[in-house]
């Protein structure tokens, strides 16, 4: 998911903990990446219609 967003213009600001921080002109994203994981379904489609890409 990172390296979707970043591909559409997001920039990586900092990581907190477990969750990677992104911003893109005024807006700012948290993506959690927990163990390598896979993104629970839900949480992977408020991403991608948060970021526009949906």
């Amino acid at each position: 998911m990172v390296k979707l967003l970043k591909k559409s213009g997001w920039t990586e600001v900092r990581v907190s903990g477990s969750h990677h921080i992104l911003v893109r002109g005024d807006q700012e994203m948290s993506v959690p990446i927990h163990a390598n994981r896979d993104l629970p379904t839900g949480t992977e489609q408020q991403l991608l219609k948060k970021a526009g890409l949906k």
